[in-house]
């Protein structure tokens, strides 16, 4: 389903650093291009994660009013990675939404209030991405390493699905795998050098 009307006025290779600072000005037909651009594959990595076309739809249309709220906040050159941390969040609270709801359900059964989920590692991970020193170390380290670990730990695909996603053999994704965690520590370690473990875990 669209949510946006056709694109009219923006020649289709622009970039999305350039249709980012349209959106920023107010230009919704901006905003347009990229959901043309960028939502089949958003809707494709959402459904993976939720079976429910409903919540699906609604997290994708979230996705792009923050986008649409936020544009003059992003960061370099190629919108995607943003994106999806965007839709990946929105998801999670979708989720919290619906557990809530559930708890809130159960109470008025049966007068018992479960406490909340502790976080996911995903959401914990998901954070850090948005907030804090883990988003600042991923901007310090190089693309086709970043594009590789948002993959393979935010998206939670497998070495074959990021290989596939990417373009690239699987054995290229292990290596990057394994260079991009190293250099994030390290990024993290002049970042925060107080010994703070990474929320990525050990070695890919």
């Amino acid at each position: 389903m669209r949510l946006f009307r056709p694109v009219r006025g923006h020649r289709e290779d622009a970039t999305d650093a350039a249709l980012l600072r349209a959106v920023a000005d107010g230009d919704s037909t901006a905003l347009a291009a990229l959901y043309d651009r960028h939502a089949g594959w958003l809707h494709t990595r959402l459904t993976r994660r939720c079976a429910d076309p409903e919540v699906v739809r609604e997290v994708l249309q979230d996705t792009f009013v923050t986008v649409w709220r936020s544009a003059a906040g992003h960061r370099g050159t190629e919108a995607g990675g943003w994106l999806w941390t965007i839709a990946a969040r929105r998801l999670v609270d979708a989720r919290r939404a619906t557990e809530r709801a559930v708890r809130v359900e159960r109470a008025g059964q049966d007068g018992f209030v479960a406490p909340p989920p502790a976080p996911s590692a995903e959401e914990r991970v998901l954070a850090g991405l948005e907030y804090g020193d883990v988003g600042a170390a991923l901007d310090r380290i190089s693309p086709e390493l970043r594009e590789v670990l948002r993959a393979t730990v935010v998206d939670g695909l497998t070495t074959r699905e990021t290989a596939r996603l990417l373009g690239i053999p699987e054995g290229t994704v292990k290596t990057r795998a394994m260079r991009a965690r190293a250099e994030l520590r390290a990024a993290l370690a002049h970042l925060a050098p107080s010994g703070d473990p990474s929320p990525l875990g050990g070695p890919a």
